[in-house]
């Protein structure tokens, strides 16, 4: 029962990340939700009993690609839709 529960809060936080990514104009922000979303994955993969992936999906994942996003919003613009 607790189990289910977990696996339905985690699947709401997707949900709700990912709706984040596609509604925020801020790029920066939409990354931080991806970032999330990424984090929310390799949870997801640890309760499913995959531990390997899940450390897998947080180090490469929610962190080295939310970080290269991150320095190619600082070299562009941050809000989608400027300078056009």
């Amino acid at each position: 029962m607790i189990e289910m529960l977990v696996h339905l809060l985690v699947i709401a936080g997707l949900i709700a990340s990912a709706l984040l990514v596609y509604w925020f104009r801020d790029l920066l922000a939409a990354t931080l939700a991806a970032g999330i979303f990424s984090f929310l994955i390799s949870v997801e993969f640890y309760i499913l009993q995959a531990p390997d992936v899940a450390i897998s999906q947080a180090a490469i994942g929610a962190g080295l690609t939310t970080a290269i996003f991150i320095v190619a919003i600082r070299a562009t613009t941050r809000y989608e839709g400027d300078g056009s």
